[in-house]
């Protein structure tokens, strides 16, 4: 038996438990074990039922993804799927944790399956690019019906054990140790004789008429740009039109074509960079990270209300502390109505918005802060009132206490000498809204104490976030790479474009919106007060381009006025507003502008490119060790297309010795010291190679 699997006899039945931690990939050492486990089973006629389980906290997750690209050794995952259903002696697959990908459908294959109340199952392949391609696609609509498959498939949407129970999923939700109740099924099971039940030989439910249409339909507006989905339909909708070793054979197809094409790659690579940037570079392994208890939060405006809900979902105790009893009224109202409506929406119970309710509680004065394990400051974009602040908190915090700021504009440096304890000080920079954004950019300054940055690093996964630890920089890495786009868009309005021009070729690029849409969802005034907190580091022509103080002068603050740069109709949607187009075009005539047509291709290469440019200088700069920071920061933090792998990964794939060369050409089109490519740039092209090498 490989050491990747051990096999045990409990009378008359066999337990074959996946031992390949961290989470029992389905790697080759593990495939080998399963089969060494089935033959050993098949030859012993005192065994009558077979139990597969996994150690540790998971079934299996799946596949081992390093894996792909290169060919797989023998045996190959779909032989031992294969090999399962095939058996002549009842297999039971005993799920807890994850039973995800190839694992669940190693589980589907099995004749009889039970799971934990809370176990999850699933087939989220999609989210790498690809389908299912060890018959997923096939079995599992089998069992629960097309529409419950292509939602788990087609959306990558888990159940847990008790909603897989409803479906058919699975024959029984079981309690207590699993391997026991495992066994205690399996026994009964055979005392009944329960019939050895092939998923592949059975006839899937009825459709409903033009169900894969509509899903179709309902995918690709909900993943706009993604090939996998729209290719899951297809697949499950070959267990409704061919035979079953049909459908494997052209899933499988499928699933290649996918796994061998530029998007799959693209998005492998995302899923390899959010796991790679756990191991921080500079960070020493064994950093000890403290324990956060108690939370305070300073400013209870839209920021500091969405981080205190953030505390509260994850069960740590919040005090909220804002200006007067009215902004406490109103940040208690607003963090009500926001969980009222996760209730309407079926994702929050009443008890549970109840309790988290609970935990958090509004504080009188500054010194009440001072038991809090961490301190997260969120008040306006002041320099001198938060330097204020942090002199204040660095009084009444207790030793070890960790002094945050959201921020990601303003110095960081100078907010740590004015706390006079700059070991304990740190960014903890959460995106709007707080507890839907799953990005958070830790900053580090030049005093930080590495046990701080691994508490805040321990603490983001706690909260269910993605955390990326950055240096101290104005704009930290997101918003300082995003304030490079915003310039191109501005300038390219200057020079000809309209703003649904704009938004439109970043749209189609694949981003979800384009950053005028984005600005009038966040509110023109609040960006504007961004921009005001920054304007001595905007050049002179950032300056001069001020579009947006203009319509704000207008009272046009976006969505929530019902016009900015778009018009908004009653139901919110966009409309072209001729007042726009003939603000920028006075502006530009007085100004001294020609306006002419732009091209779209400008559009995106210098919106980007800015981007990607400024992205070089600071890992150039240290900011950021590696490509990987920043390419999680824009997938996970501005919905860069993940198809499209990240802003630096895509710039390999383009080609740096290409985009050295645009650059260069803006350099001369726009200015140098907007588009100047990075030393970065310049050193990795002349030798030929990427960001990833």
């Amino acid at each position: 038996m490989a050491d990747a699997v051990s096999f045990s006899r409990h009378g008359e039945l066999a337990l074959a438990v996946i031992e390949h931690p961290p989470v029992n990939a389905l790697a080759h050492a593990v495939r080998v074990g399963l089969m060494a486990a089935l033959d050993e089973f098949e030859r012993d006629p005192g065994l009558h039922a077979l139990v597969v389980r996994g150690a540790g906290r998971n079934f299996s997750a799946g596949a081992d993804v390093r894996e792909f690209g290169r060919p797989f050794a023998r045996p190959e995952l779909n032989e031992v799927i294969e090999r399962t259903e095939r058996m002549h002696k009842p297999v039971l697959a005993a799920l807890h944790g994850n039973a995800l990908g190839g694992g669940l459908e190693l589980a589907l294959a099995c004749h009889w399956r039970v799971a934990l109340p809370d176990a999850r199952l699933g087939l989220p392949e999609v989210k790498l690019g690809i389908i299912p391609g060890g018959g997923g696609t096939q079995r599992l609509p089998r069992l629960i019906g097309a529409r419950a498959a292509l939602r788990m498939i087609g959306e990558a949407r888990d159940v847990t054990g008790e909603e897989a129970a409803g479906l058919g999923l699975i024959d029984a939700c079981v309690h207590g140790e699993l391997t026991a109740a495992a066994l205690d099924f399996a026994r009964r099971a055979l005392k009944e004789r329960r019939p050895l039940r092939r998923t592949g030989a059975l006839s899937p439910p009825a459709a409903e008429p033009g169900v894969f249409d509509e899903l179709a339909r309902t995918l690709a507006q909900r993943q706009r740009g993604f090939k996998a989905p729209l290719e899951a339909v297809k697949a499950v909708r070959l267990a409704y039109e061919v035979p079953f070793s049909e459908g494997l054979r052209r899933e499988l197809e499928l699933c290649m074509a996918l796994l061998n094409g530029a998007e799959s790659r693209a998005q492998r690579h995302a899923f390899a960079a959010e796991r790679e940037i756990a191991h921080v570079p500079g960070l020493p392994a064994g950093t000890p990270a403290g324990e956060i208890r108690a939370v305070a939060i300073v400013g209870t405006g839209v920021m500091g209300r969405g981080i205190a809900s953030c505390f509260a979902n994850s069960g740590i105790p919040v005090q909220l502390l804002g200006r007067n009893a009215a902004a406490h009224a109103a940040a208690r109202a607003a963090i009500q109505k926001s969980y009222a409506g996760a209730i309407a929406r079926g994702t929050l119970t009443e008890a549970q918005a109840a309790q988290r309710l609970a935990l958090i509680r509004e504080a009188a004065a500054i010194e009440e802060l001072g038991d809090a394990d961490l301190i997260v400051e969120a008040i306006a974009e002041e320099p001198q009132a938060k330097a204020e602040l942090f002199g204040a908190l660095g009084h009444i915090a207790k030793t070890g206490t960790i002094l945050a700021s959201n921020t990601s504009f303003l110095d960081l440096n100078a907010l740590a000498a004015a706390s006079g304890r700059p070991a304990e000080v740190a960014g903890l920079h959460f995106f709007n809204p707080a507890p839907a954004m799953r990005l958070i950019e830790i900053a580090h300054t030049a005093h930080t104490a590495p046990a701080v940055s691994a508490t805040l690093l321990a603490l983001a996964r706690r909260l269910g976030k993605t955390a990326v630890l950055v240096g101290a920089i104005e704009g930290l890495v997101a918003n300082r790479m995003l304030a490079r786009r915003s310039r191109e868009a501005l300038f390219l309005l200057e020079e000809g474009a309209l703003p649904e021009q704009v938004d439109r070729v970043l749209t189609d690029f694949g981003f979800p919106l384009g950053p005028f849409a984005v600005q009038d969802l966040g509110g023109l005034d609040v960006v504007l007060a961004t921009r005001r907190a920054r304007v001595q580091q905007l050049s002179t022509r950032e300056r001069a381009a001020d579009l947006l103080e203009q319509l704000v002068a207008l009272g046009r603050l976006g969505q929530k006025s019902g016009a900015g740069w778009y018009r908004y109709d009653g139901e919110r949607r966009a409309h072209g507003d001729a007042l726009v187009a003939e603000l920028i075009a006075r502006h530009a005539h007085g100004r001294g502008i020609q306006r002419r047509a732009i091209a779209d291709e400008e559009i995106l290469e210098r919106c980007l490119y800015a981007m990607i440019n400024e992205g070089a200088r600071l890992i150039g700069a240290g900011i950021v060790p590696r490509a990987h920071e920043i390419d999680v920061i824009w997938l996970a933090g501005f919905g860069f297309p993940a198809y499209r792998g990240g802003p630096m990964y895509y710039a390999d794939r383009l080609g740096l010795d290409v985009l050295a060369g645009r650059l260069r050409h803006y350099a001369t089109t726009v200015g140098p010291e907007y588009f100047s490519p990075a030393p970065l740039i310049e050193e990795l092209a002349q030798a030929g190679r990427g960001f990833y090498g």
